[in-house]
């Protein structure tokens, strides 16, 4: 690859349970405060778990209410966040050839699934919505994007489990140093806050049965730890070719220096220490940084006891306990396939204002953790570094390394 500049960061767009944006989503992760909360009445009394990080803005008021109606709620998250990344970017003039989108999501429309599916049953073929097969298909949120921007180099749609939104921001990069797109809009995004996915999760041991507060159950890292809150949410960022945005006097939020994407070809679901160890290495590499060159790491810990005490144990091995490490997952929940997407941003943003949000609910780290992990208040600093984990099911390893904007080569 060629790696004579690095690729900027321009834009970035966000809809999560702490707000409908950016900003709301990033005060959100500074105040500490928890986006996860019960699901009312509504939700069947018989599932053992009654909470997850849900958004509270409604897509459809951005969107045209026809518009919306040809979306599942996955798309319309991912184009509600690609236009507020795009304005943030300054809406660049590039040909629509050299601008690409890729968008991963870990699932897809399974909510218009689910529903379509329900109509038919109850009511017949006649009565499903023409729109039916672009609001179930993985491709669609990556698909409306590059039709809302015009994007003519591509529209890709990574597919990775939890890993996908991190995966699609690594092939942007990719897509800019093979010279095939000046700009790419890259990320991830998830809807699936449903009866029947809470249910499949709960039977795999995954989510947590805690019963206490709502926004005290997310807790990576903890001693108590006992399992991810699911939740949904979408995050975009703008990536472009050094050249093309200094060309245009972009403002510059940091550098998306190297990338690394992996299989661990061991186990459908189980964390694997090694292959996230050689990701964050080849991620090193390509970045052309050395471990100690690494000042905050954005974990991907979701609070499985058996997921962060993996990843501590591959962070520790590949760069050392020096970094001050976060997990926004203790207040968002667990969006799946937008939150590599979501780290990337929050980390973008953790080097560029010199802060790194606190770890909610980190009362006693797990006593088998040695990773310095940033708890009970926010911390200030100058970082020039930062890596980003994703990890999801299949075995898929993506780790991202982004450097302050002064950094970029």
């Amino acid at each position: 690859m060629d790696q004579q500049s690095d690729v900027l960061v321009t834009g970035l767009g966000a809809v999560t349970p702490l707000g409908a944006s950016t900003a709301e989503s990033w005060q959100g992760l500074l105040a500490g405060r928890s986006g996860v909360r019960a699901l009312g009445t509504e939700w069947p009394e018989e599932l053992p778990v009654q909470i997850a990080g849900a958004v509270d803005a409604d897509p459809a008021t951005v969107l045209s209410r026809v518009h919306a109606r040809k979306l599942d709620r996955g798309e319309q998250l991912a184009v509600v966040a690609s236009r507020e990344a795009w304005q943030d970017a300054g809406a660049p003039q590039v040909a629509p050839d050299r601008l690409a989108v890729v968008v991963g999501t870990g699932i897809g429309g399974v909510g218009s699934t689910l529903g379509q599916d329900a109509l038919y049953r109850s009511s017949g073929a006649r009565q499903l919505s023409p729109y039916a097969v672009p609001m179930l298909m993985p491709n669609g949120p990556a698909a409306w994007v590059s039709m809302d921007l015009g994007a003519r180099s591509g529209a890709r749609s990574p597919v990775s489990a939890c890993a996908s939104g991190a995966e699609s921001i690594a092939l942007g990069l990719d897509l800019i140093r093979a010279g095939r797109a000046d700009v790419v809009m890259a990320g991830g995004t998830e809807a699936c806050v449903l009866p029947f996915i809470v249910a499949a999760f709960a039977q795999m041991k995954a989510l947590s049965l805690d019963k206490g507060d709502p926004a005290a159950v997310s807790r990576p890292f903890d001693a108590r730890h006992s399992g991810f809150v699911i939740a949904e949410g979408a995050a975009l960022l703008v990536l472009e070719r050094a050249e093309f945005a200094r060309a245009r006097g972009a403002r510059v939020y940091g550098a998306l220096a190297g990338a690394a994407v992996n299989s661990s070809a061991r186990h459908i679901s189980a964390s694997d220490v090694e292959g996230q160890v050689l990701a964050i290495q080849a991620a090193l590499r390509d970045a052309d940084l050395a471990p100690q060159d690494i000042g905050h790491v954005h974990a991907h810990a979701t609070s499985t006891p058996a997921g962060d005490a993996a990843e501590a144990k591959a962070i520790t091995k590949a760069i050392g306990i020096h970094a001050a490490v976060t997990a926004t997952k203790s207040m968002t929940g667990h969006m799946l396939g937008a939150s590599g997407a979501f780290g990337a941003l929050s980390a973008l943003l953790s080097l560029h204002h010199g802060v790194v949000p606190a770890t909610r609910n980190l009362e006693h780290l797990d006593p088998h953790i040695r990773l310095d992990v940033v708890a009970g208040t926010n911390r200030t600093g100058r970082w020039d570094a930062a890596l980003t984990n994703s990890f999801g099911f299949g075995g898929h390893n993506v780790s991202l390394v982004l450097t302050r904007a002064e950094n970029a080569r």
